[in-house]
């Protein structure tokens, strides 16, 4: 059956209205649980910016302010029973490494936190961060033909090259520093190097980050009024909207296919012999009435598989939960 339009699918038809109507500038294992309400909650899109070069994005006007009493931007429970249950304690208790989650209803404004607080390497989920901070230092000019190729690929296909040029891009540590102090993002440390000692695999990866700090990374695309534009909010979940299929994985498990998932895994082998994952899934999740924010890190795992398994273990107990 055909989808029905999602917070996402708003955002991108947004950004294909503009096209459409000639606004495109020229190209160029402890667990601990916690829960509270946190706010405000995502918008209804209120007026996007210009969009360069056939893609995202730069604003014609500054970005709106959030409401001052802001009203959720689809119908549901007032509250939500915590999607944590203890049947995800006791699963998660039984699996090798640590496993920590933290998801955010943009409905209700509820957040919900499970495992350790310690932060964890990031792998590819930091090309999310790398975007959104070159969306933010483009400013008005938007994104040359060039960026707009290597973003494609850096989220659709999690290509590591074009991570490295983009990341160089935005100043590396010091740019993502910068963007992230920003955004609220207060327990995520950019790696300081890109090729590292001892360490195979592009040293961007080992930056650390926790839950709450992805969730709040989410919120910039998910929640108009922040550093992004309307225009690069619907472009960043657009390019998370597709990821390629093979990568479809984490925290879309369980979702029936008429929901839009917009979503950015990682998977990086922290040695030598591949037996210590990590691996990560973030993501938004909207529609069946549920419209949620979902970030899962996980580290210690003893195969690539194992990890995935584990976070499509939760994440699809979150789905269900969340009804």
């Amino acid at each position: 059956m055909p989808k029905a339009p999602s917070a996402h699918t708003s955002l991108v038809l947004s950004v294909s209205l503009f096209v459409a109507a000639g606004l495109v500038m020229a190209a160029g294992a402890v667990l601990v649980v916690r829960h509270h309400a946190l706010g405000p909650a995502r918008a209804d899109a209120a007026r996007a910016g210009r969009l360069p070069a056939g893609a995202p994005l730069a604003a014609g006007s500054p970005a709106p302010s959030p409401p001052a009493s802001p009203t959720p931007h689809s119908t549901g429970p007032s509250r939500r029973t915590d999607p944590f249950t203890a049947g995800i304690t006791s699963y998660l208790t039984g699996r090798a490494g640590m496993v920590a989650a933290a998801v955010y209803d943009l409905s209700t404004r509820q957040f919900w936190a499970i495992g350790p607080g310690t932060p964890q390497a990031e792998a590819s989920v930091v090309k999310v961060d790398i975007l959104e901070t070159l969306l933010t230092q483009q400013g008005s000019s938007g994104l040359s033909g060039a960026d707009q190729t290597l973003a494609q690929s850096m989220i659709e296909d999690s290509d590591n090259d074009s991570a490295t040029d983009l990341w160089d891009a935005v100043g590396g540590a010091g740019g993502i520093r910068s963007f992230d102090a920003k955004a609220g993002l207060a327990d995520t440390t950019p790696s300081p190097c890109v090729e590292c000692a001892g360490f195979a695999w592009p040293g961007w990866g080992l930056t650390t980050t926790t839950p709450a700090d992805q969730i709040a990374l989410l919120r910039q695309i998910a929640v108009p009024g922040g550093l992004l534009s309307t225009a690069e909010r619907g472009y960043v979940a657009q390019l998370m909207e597709n990821v390629t299929p093979s990568q479809r994985w984490g925290v879309c498990a369980d979702v029936p296919s008429q929901v839009t998932v917009a979503l950015k895994n990682g998977w990086l082998p922290l040695n030598d012999t591949g037996t210590d994952w990590q691996v990560n899934s973030v993501g938004w999740v909207s529609g069946l009435g549920r419209d949620y924010l979902i970030a899962v890190l996980s580290t210690g795992n003893p195969t690539e598989r194992y990890g995935i398994d584990t976070i499509d273990q939760l994440s699809g107990a979150v789905w269900r939960q969340l009804r």
